[in-house]
């Protein structure tokens, strides 16, 4: 019930969602800063690029195949594989124009396939909370229920001791009065009440 309240930083929220831009922006630039030093149409960079990033793809399709294929190491190497391809391109071309073209559209594709993790951890999430919530209801309702369970005992405790105090208060009182007789009782056919002092 007392659960600590942690308020997360505005960047820990941003931060996943900007990821996927930063990392097309971040091979965009280092592509170009290799095409300024050099990479421009070098036939031998782009042959090296294009064989890491066919490695990669076959790398993520190996991964796919199978009942033991692994999602993440699958979705990983084909990430790599388009890096790969992207910083090849941005390389290689002499103009701006066509390596933004394909950071647009890797940034677009980047989103697309993150937008279906976001969302399947959002239901992931709603569904843990609503449980969380379920349980809370359910264990309120129980402790309710022992709270209620508990003063009625109580209550009922109470009760019987207060009828016990004046049952003896009322026993020492007839017991006190002018002129008792317990035996008088008897021969009149009453039943007799049990007194404290009648053994004394």
């Amino acid at each position: 019930m007392n659960e600590q309240i942690v308020a997360r930083h505005w960047l820990a929220l941003i931060a996943p969602k900007a990821a996927p831009a930063l990392a097309t922006s971040t091979v965009l630039i280092v592509a170009r800063i290799w095409n300024a030093n050099g990479a421009e149409h070098s036939v031998g960079n782009a042959v090296l690029m294009t064989a890491l990033s066919l490695a990669a793809a076959a790398a993520g399709a190996c991964a796919s195949v199978g009942r033991a294929g692994d999602p993440v190491i699958a979705g990983t190497a084909f990430a790599a594989s388009g890096g790969l391809a992207l910083a090849g391109v941005a390389g290689y071309a002499d103009g701006l124009s066509l390596p933004l073209l394909l950071w647009v559209l890797a940034t677009a594709v980047a989103y697309g396939l993150a937008a279906r993790y976001w969302r399947d951890d959002r239901r992931t999430r709603v569904a843990y909370e609503r449980h969380v919530s379920d349980r809370r209801e359910e264990r309120a309702h129980i402790e309710r229920v022992e709270t209620i369970r508990g003063t009625t005992q109580i209550e009922v405790a109470r009760t019987g001791a207060a009828y016990a105090e004046q049952l003896a208060a009322a026993l020492t009182a007839r017991a006190m009065l002018p002129g008792f007789d317990p035996k008088t009782l008897e021969t009149a056919g009453l039943p007799e009440l049990p007194t404290r002092n009648r053994d004394a």
